[in-house]
């Protein structure tokens, strides 16, 4: 997707033309599953529209962004039964996607996580990371 003259994956996932696993979506904010998550139901958070950094989203949107990340949070925590989970995001370092997006990382007790390191895995297939987006689509609405 070519946005305000940036070629954007993230844009041309949030328009539907890179197939991905949306679990949420409105004129706010897209949501949709990592495809190298952490662990099973990482969800990435993006702006609907381009903006490269935490710093360049505009002061009035970042109140009702973050309305949608708390509460995808809470589904990513209920819809993989997780005790908690890891928010986060990379600003200009380690940003691997230049569109501002927010890691909602679903966390247990002796998962394997330390610091920042995090070690990335694969979804079984397809409808293995179908399944996980289903699980935190029914529980947004819990």
């Amino acid at each position: 997707m070519l946005t305000g003259g940036v070629n954007c994956t993230f844009c041309a996932i949030a328009d539907g033309e890179i197939p991905s696993h949306r679990v949420y979506a409105d004129e706010v904010a897209v949501a949709f599953l990592d495809a190298r998550p952490v662990f099973a139901g990482h969800v990435l958070v993006i702006p609907r529209h381009h903006v490269e950094t935490f710093t360049d989203l505009p002061e009035p949107e970042t109140g009702p962004f973050f309305v949608r990340v708390r509460r995808l949070t809470g589904a990513v925590e209920r819809g993989m039964g997780a005790a908690g989970s890891f928010v986060a995001m990379n600003n200009r370092v380690s940003q691997s996607v230049p569109h501002l997006h927010v890691h909602v990382v679903p966390r247990n007790r002796k998962d394997g996580l330390r610091g920042f390191f995090w070690p990335r895995t694969r979804y079984r297939d397809e409808e293995d990371a179908a399944a996980t987006a289903r699980l935190i689509r029914a529980a947004l609405d819990d």
